[in-house]
């Protein structure tokens, strides 16, 4: 081999030589470069892990605090729930008291309130007491009367119900005492309960009313004029002899409601018109208007009374087995006998059922209590 022929080697060897070496120190750059980011990277991951470790802590302690809340909450619906039910509950109960007072005072108003027409009937007359002046006139203004108005004590008598009144009162007693009675009646055998009776509350009161006799009421006046004008139509003709009347005292008349009164010098004048129901007066034109009697009434001794009866037994429970008549027949038969622990009947009443009947006591027969 020559010579130039080993210096083109030897430059060639060198040349890779130094490709070699600068290929190392790029690989070992970036083998440092890759170093570094590992060791970045661990970091990074050691410090991404330690986060992670922390918020799932965070977590757990959030969750718990969570679990802690949820059941705080539901125990508080809980309670609410539990109170809103004991509220429903004691709401249900004042309904309940509530319609129960209702019927507690529809009751009592019904059974105090007096309603009921008072039928016609004649009047005692006990007394009348006159005032009287030096001449021997009567100058009394008013006639005082005074009515005593009592209510019988009752009870309402239902279907499939019985009244027995014996003449003892032993008697009645007796047979309250037993626990039933069997009553016969043909084929068939009744089962019926005795029980005590309890009245209805009944009122006694006086009304004390007077009529003045020299006073008259008027109505159904019509508004035709101003108050004073009116005022003094109605004086004149009230006025005049020749249509019952006499002089007047004073007038009173009242525009909105049509009424007003006329009072008299003498008395007698009033009832004398009172009795007519109507006279004639010059308005604007002659018209008819109403007259009565002017009273005032006020209500005293008033009492209520209530109690039981000692002598009459209520029977309940009874079937209609056979007719009205023929079923109060033999309760009565059966009520006489001693055996039965009965005795004399006064008076007896049966109701079939599907009927009523209020039955009224006298004040012998009733023990009451003011």
């Amino acid at each position: 081999m020559s010579s130039i022929a080993k210096m083109d080697n030897l430059e060639d060897a060198k040349k890779e030589l130094k490709e070699l070496k600068r290929k190392v120190e790029k690989a070992d750059d970036a083998k440092a470069r890759l170093v570094l980011e590992k060791l970045e990277g661990d970091e990074l991951k050691e410090n991404a892990k330690t986060e992670m470790m922390a918020q799932a802590g965070k977590q757990e302690s959030c969750q718990k605090e969570f679990t802690q809340d949820l059941e705080k909450v539901k125990d508080e619906i809980q309670k609410l729930s539990k109170h809103k039910k004991d509220i429903l509950d004691k709401l249900r109960r004042c309904k309940a008291q509530l319609e129960a007072k209702r019927t507690e005072a529809s009751k009592l108003k019904h059974k105090f309130k007096i309603y009921a027409q008072i039928p016609e009937t004649e009047v005692k007359f006990l007394s009348l007491i006159r005032e009287e002046n030096e001449e021997g006139e009567d100058v009394s203004d008013s006639v005082r009367g005074v009515f005593t108005i009592s209510q019988r004590a009752a009870v309402l008598l239902l279907g499939g119900q019985a009244l027995i009144t014996f003449e003892e009162e032993k008697v009645a007693q007796k047979v309250l005492k037993l626990p039933g009675c069997r009553v016969s009646c043909e084929d068939k055998t009744l089962n019926v309960k005795p029980k005590g009776l309890a009245l209805e509350t009944s009122v006694k009161f006086e009304v004390h009313m007077d009529v003045s006799r020299k006073e008259l009421k008027v109505s159904n006046i019509p508004p035709a004029m101003p108050q004073d004008r009116t005022e003094d139509r109605l004086e004149i003709s009230f006025s005049r002899p020749t249509r019952g009347g006499g002089e007047v005292e004073s007038v009173d008349y009242d525009v909105k409601t049509g009424t007003g009164s006329i009072k008299f010098l003498k008395p007698g004048v009033a009832w004398r018109l009172a009795r007519k129901g109507v006279y004639k007066v010059n308005l604007e034109s002659e018209v008819n208007v109403k007259v009565g009697p002017a009273f005032d009434f006020e209500l005293e001794k008033f009492q209520t009374s209530c109690g039981s009866s000692r002598r009459t037994i209520l029977l309940e429970g009874i079937d209609d087995v056979e007719d009205e008549e023929d079923l109060q027949d033999h309760l009565e038969i059966h009520f006489q006998k001693p055996n039965n622990s009965g005795g004399e009947i006064e008076n007896i009443k049966y109701i079939a059922k599907g009927k009523s009947l209020q039955a009224f006591f006298s004040e012998d027969k009733v023990d009451t209590t003011n």
